[in-house]
């Protein structure tokens, strides 16, 4: 969609224009404002919406070409002024003050045309997006429940603070302007849409820094990274063919290349917002060598269309799954290349989730424990981006090996952290010489925290790894009850 769908239409009409409305039906009535100049805002920004606080929060639309376009805050009262270039699109900026949970309203007028924008909050806005697993209502996907979700949308009436925009489906080979999406207050009627992990996140920040969360959501189901990149990038890339993709028409919607950058992104680059939040991999899983590179690639430009090349980053670790066979590696290498993607890309972190995975989960690709992950991801980004010091966040990080004889000797970061259970630490494998992976046994020595692997198969250890399979639901933690991540000593492909 571009120029040419309205949005709210709130006009204060010459005479001419009210003479023309008592003779013509309302919906010509319209296209008459609409040609005559009418200012018009794209579905992103409207009533219900949150902005950034302490910003200055960017306002676009469209108008009558060289019109001279006022945005008016009701928290300061004074006009923001623009002119509309050659195309009729104007933007601006209206400063924000400290987050309130105060309505407010914004009045946003051409000589022809006003609209006001009501019920605005003032406070943290963050983008969610991804594939399905942010994607996933709170209301679960079919015969894929999201765990206590009936109970969550029974009290979401009690944050009216949060508010969401979801963003449906939508591909595009070419960028547009504008997207199908309205905010949403949290309540029972609405919340059973929203994603499950953005709201969960929504929920905890709310709880921690008491503001206003607003959560702009444009996840596609199934996407790749290279879904959300642009033809630009993804033309130096070998293999990567948009052009050619283009005429395939047998082609899957959700497998296609840069149509989710034009669709989804496109249209809402640039609203003002305090960071990224991102939840994708199952559709690279088995090109872990190139994602570093392109996840890189990606949020560099995510970073240039909000000009602002520090805006923080937060993706989610791979989950636990079958991915064909649950006890094969392709996912664990991926996942290990999200690492690497973190540790290149700068103002970036990942949590784990290598435990928010129950047994019976192995062909479910859509995990249920969303809530305990929302809250895990807006620990890190309290901890991070707001400099909330004391919120558990860090997961233990293994640090280095050394071999005694039959023994592996293990040490980590956060040495002091300590892990749970206290006995023997399961999900760890050792190997030999022959590069065959055998159980091992862990034990943790209370004193110094070093973490000692042996194993009756191995006599000679030269590898180990800790819940490096495709499933392999993490059960070590730290004492904040934060898992250890899943890590091999070794860098053999298989």
């Amino acid at each position: 969609m571009g120029n040419g769908a309205p949005h709210r239409l709130r006009f204060s009409l010459s005479d001419l224009t009210m003479k023309i409305s008592k003779t013509i039906p309302a919906a010509a009535l319209a296209l008459v404002c609409v040609q005559a100049g009418a200012v018009r805002l794209p579905n992103i920004i409207g009533d219900n919406m949150v902005l950034q606080q302490k910003s200055d929060a960017r306002l676009w639309g469209w108008s009558r070409p060289g019109a001279t376009v006022t945005a008016t805050p009701s928290w300061t009262g004074k006009a923001e002024i623009a002119k509309a270039d050659k195309k009729g699109r104007w933007q601006l900026t209206v400063p924000t003050p400290e987050a309130s949970f105060t309505p407010q309203t914004i009045v946003i007028a051409d000589r022809e045309s006003a609209d006001t924008v009501s019920n605005v909050l003032i406070g943290e806005v963050w983008l969610a997006s991804g594939q399905s697993n942010m994607e996933m209502p709170l209301r679960g996907f079919d015969t894929q429940p999201i765990r206590d979700a009936g109970r969550t949308i029974a009290y979401s009436g009690n944050y009216p603070g949060i508010r969401v925009a979801m963003m449906p489906k939508a591909i595009a080979y070419e960028p547009q302007e504008d997207a199908q999406t309205s905010w949403k207050v949290s309540s029972p009627e609405n919340a059973g849409e929203f994603s499950a992990l953005a709201y969960h996140f929504a929920k905890t920040l709310t709880d921690l820094k008491h503001v206003p969360v607003g959560i702009i959501c444009n996840a596609y189901g199934g996407s790749s990274v290279e879904g959300w990149l642009p033809k630009e990038i993804l033309d130096t890339y070998p293999g990567y063919n948009m052009a050619a993709e283009q005429k395939d028409s047998k082609k899957d919607d959700w497998t296609r290349i840069g149509v989710m950058y034009n669709a989804l992104l496109k249209p809402v680059a640039g609203y003002t917002v305090r960071g990224f939040l991102w939840n994708q991999g199952e559709s690279n899983v088995g090109r872990h060598q190139e994602l570093p590179g392109h996840l890189s690639d990606m949020v560099k430009e995510w970073r240039r269309l909000w000009n602002d090349p520090q805006l923080p980053f937060y993706h989610v670790e791979l989950p636990p799954w079958n991915y064909g066979d649950p006890q094969a590696t392709d996912a664990a290498l991926f996942r290990e290349a999200q690492h690497k993607a973190t540790e290149v890309i700068p103002e970036s972190w990942i949590i784990c989730n290598s435990d928010l995975i129950d047994e019976d989960e192995l062909n479910d690709i859509h995990a249920s424990r969303k809530p305990e992950l929302g809250e895990r991801l807006a620990f890190t980004v309290a901890a991070t981006a707001y400099g909330m010091d004391g919120v558990p966040y860090r997961s233990t990080r293994f640090k280095k090996m050394t071999t005694e004889g039959d023994k592996a000797i293990l040490e980590f970061d956060s040495q002091w952290d300590s892990f749970t259970p206290n006995e023997e630490l399961p999900g760890f494998e050792a190997a030999g010489p022959d590069r065959v992976f055998h159980p091992a046994k862990a034990v943790q020595d209370w004193n110094t925290r070093k973490v000692t692997v042996t194993s009756e198969e191995v006599p000679e250890i030269t590898a180990v790894r800790y819940n490096f399979r495709n499933f392999a639901p993490g059960k070590v933690h730290n004492l904040m009850g934060l898992p250890l991540i899943p890590f091999r000593t070794d860098n053999w492909e298989k």
